[in-house]
């Protein structure tokens, strides 16, 4: 802190800033593996869920379709993911992580747990555990898909002229 300058009392705020400073350094770290934090994001879920289509992801994701294709084609030309037929319904694709993709990912889940320390080194380690409880009680009351940043997904405008939020519901323009 400089001079007399002091944070703002505005708890909202606070998030806000060490989110947007955390998420950026997060995006500085991953660049490292030459992937962007949508990447990790996807190959993440993938990871989780061996098999999803490509509509169920973009909704996991909350994402726009057409945007997710670009990002799955990124990963495709990789190596890190692969479309393969699904088997019950062969006009669908189903998501895999190759075994290059498996290895990025657990790349990713080191740099990501580097992070965390990095970023929540002031704090022992009961104060981490309460911060995380408490965030995660706002996280649900705000309606936020546990594990998806609401970055993947872009205001959509809706017929009423108000874009529309990851949830669906109407934000203010």
């Amino acid at each position: 802190m400089q001079g007399n300058v002091r944070h703002p009392r505005s708890t909202a705020f606070l998030l806000a800033q060490v989110g947007a400073h955390a998420a950026a350094r997060f995006a500085g770290r991953l660049a490292a593996l030459d992937l962007s934090p949508a990447h990790a994001g996807t190959l993440r879920v993938i990871e989780q869920n061996a098999g999803i289509s490509q509509q169920a992801l973009s909704s996991v994701l909350g994402m726009v379709p057409s945007r997710l294709v670009v990002l799955v084609d990124e990963l495709e030309e990789r190596g890190l993911v692969e479309r393969r037929d699904a088997p019950d319904d062969r006009r669908t694709h189903a998501l895999h992580l190759t075994r290059k993709g498996a290895e990025t990912f657990e790349a990713v889940g080191r740099i990501a747990r580097a992070h965390d320390d990095d970023v929540c080194a002031p704090l022992g380690a009961d104060e981490r555990e309460v911060l995380g409880a408490m965030l995660r009680r706002i996280a649900d009351h705000e309606g936020l898909t546990p594990g998806v940043h609401p970055g993947f997904s872009r205001p959509v405008r809706s017929r009423g002229g108000a874009p529309k939020g990851p949830r669906g519901k109407r934000r203010a323009p």
